[in-house]
């Protein structure tokens, strides 16, 4: 059943669409509440997309059946329901605007159809089963959205504890109108605008001791581990996790296209980041939170850092207060890490270890 959050409402608290089935009498009372009481923005392109829809299943005419073959396809599609009733109205709370989609099924269908051959229906079946968490919003912000793009995972499970900084949008994929408000927050309502019936699960502070279990486990075992978190010692304790329950873990780092894949679920006897930690090592990280570049070049050696890196790091608290990143490598990376994610999800077992995507090497001239 659907249901409206009660006033008074938090506008950074709502982060889940409502979705109405009209055919159900308590939806559909819920649905004239809010027309009454909220007056939103009300948008019904339904005819478009049942053409679409259609038109998609003529493949031997390339999408483009005769008017009659169309309207025969939406009538049998209708079923004898009337369009108004017909499929879902999905209400955006924090847009206050409702829009009529079509049903699930139907939507995926559409939507994944330009993901063919690609990734086939069978493929995509599979994916569509499988749960990734992610730790990390900004860099991880872009991973999460091109996951959902591809629909590379039914589930998303997302953590991070900080909000959306003016400075963030050098690399993160927002609004100024989101400022303040938790990274998880923008990341889950961007997702649900894409699409609505991708479940997303939200860690608003973060990873911590008391629900890391809860993340990893909780309405099912994540399949997939994404870190890309600053934590030094979530870094560590999330992959002792994913260790333990033999689930792979993906790590990009941007400069240089640093991709790690540490594959737990092929051997989970493997040492953490290939081997570059000890236990005892491990043992004294698991509360460090200061990156010395000891503990830096356990993660990514100094000398693997591309040259205006290596120039930067040296200025880390002199001259300049963080550790940059860029949009551009920030989004690459991003598609990296979601097709990387795709082909483990899909049994590929080659994938494996420490990967440079540099492009200063490429020959662009």
């Amino acid at each position: 059943m659907a249901t409206i959050a009660n006033e008074p409402t938090i506008a950074n608290q709502v982060i889940y669409p409502v979705i109405f089935q009209l055919k159900k009498s308590d939806d559909r009372q819920a649905f004239d509440r809010l027309l009454e009481e909220k007056k939103p923005l009300l948008i019904d392109e339904i005819r478009h997309q049942l053409r679409e829809l259609v038109a998609l299943r003529f493949p031997e005419k390339m999408g483009r059946p005769s008017a009659e073959e169309l309207e025969l396809g939406i009538q049998k599609e209708l079923n004898g329901s009337q369009k108004f009733d017909y499929g879902v109205w999905v209400y955006y709370p924090w847009r206050n605007t409702i829009i009529h989609l079509l049903d699930e099924e139907a939507f995926i269908e559409v939507r994944t159809n330009r993901n063919m051959l690609k990734i086939t229906s069978e493929e995509q079946k599979v994916l569509q089963s499988k749960i990734i968490g992610i730790i990390g919003m900004s860099v991880g912000s872009g991973a999460a959205l091109a996951i959902a793009l591809e629909r590379g995972a039914g589930e998303l499970r997302i953590a991070d504890m900080d909000t959306l900084d003016l400075s963030n949008l050098n690399r993160i994929r927002s609004s100024v109108l989101n400022l303040g408000l938790p990274k998880t927050t923008v990341v889950a309502r961007e997702i649900s605008e894409i699409d609505p019936f991708i479940k997303v699960k939200v860690y608003d502070c973060g990873i911590t001791n008391e629900n890391i279990d809860q993340f990893f486990d909780e309405g099912g075992k994540i399949d997939l581990l994404v870190e890309l978190c600053d934590s030094i010692s979530m870094k560590l304790r999330s992959r002792l996790h994913a260790k333990k329950r033999g689930i792979p873990v993906v790590m990009e780092t941007s400069d240089n296209g640093v991709l790690d894949i540490e594959r737990f679920d092929l051997n989970p006897a493997l040492g953490l980041l290939h081997g570059r930690f000890t236990d005892n090592e491990v043992e004294n990280l698991l509360g460090a939170d200061n990156w010395t570049p000891e503990i830096t070049s356990k993660f990514i050696a100094v000398e693997e850092l591309s040259s205006r890196m290596k120039l930067s790091f040296t200025e880390i608290g002199k001259s300049i207060s963080r550790w940059p990143q860029l949009g551009s490598e920030v989004t690459m990376g991003a598609g990296v890490v979601a097709s990387v994610s795709r082909l483990i999800l899909l049994g590929d077992e080659k994938l494996n270890g420490r990967k440079y995507l540099d492009i200063g090497e490429f020959n662009l001239g």
